[in-house]
């Protein structure tokens, strides 16, 4: 799924939304929910059923690029440990005489629990608010890298 934020109508910035699904998992849980007792109410499936959700962030080709180094550790406070994000950066030379461009992407991912989301127990809230909080920052300095 492609996605920006709000602020970010006609901005520079793409997100884009991955949910990884094994279908292997999927049988296997509900292998596991099936066998479950429906006379007990808290009957719960083991907690052992995950899929990733994957947010990468990108941008076009940077003429200022960011230090990647002060970038990350910027993101790790945005990102906190409920969204932990991995910063990088292409460097590419269209032609032997154009100057490189940089292209910067930033990946977080997240494993979710198949077992609490059928108990209602897992709740995207904090991350989802997390993933607006990175996208505003780098909404709020692409104007800088992009015109220096």
């Amino acid at each position: 799924v492609e996605l920006h934020p709000e602020a970010g109508c006609g901005g520079p910035l793409d997100l884009h939304l991955a949910l990884e699904l094994d279908p292997r998992v999927m049988l296997a849980f509900e292998d596991a929910v099936m066998v479950l007792d429906d006379n007990a109410e808290d009957a719960q499936p083991p907690d052992e059923f995950f899929f990733a959700l994957t947010f990468t962030w990108s941008l076009p080709p940077l003429p200022h690029g960011p230090d990647l180094l002060r970038l990350a550790i910027d993101l790790a406070g945005v990102g906190g440990i409920e969204l932990p994000v991995e910063v990088s950066a292409i460097d590419s030379i269209p032609s032997a005489t154009d100057a490189a461009e940089r292209r910067l992407t930033v990946v977080a991912k997240q494993h979710i629990s198949l077992s609490k989301i059928f108990a209602g127990e897992e709740l995207l809230c904090g991350v989802l608010d997390r993933c607006l909080a990175v996208s505003n920052h780098l909404l709020d300095n692409a104007p800088v890298w992009l015109d220096g």
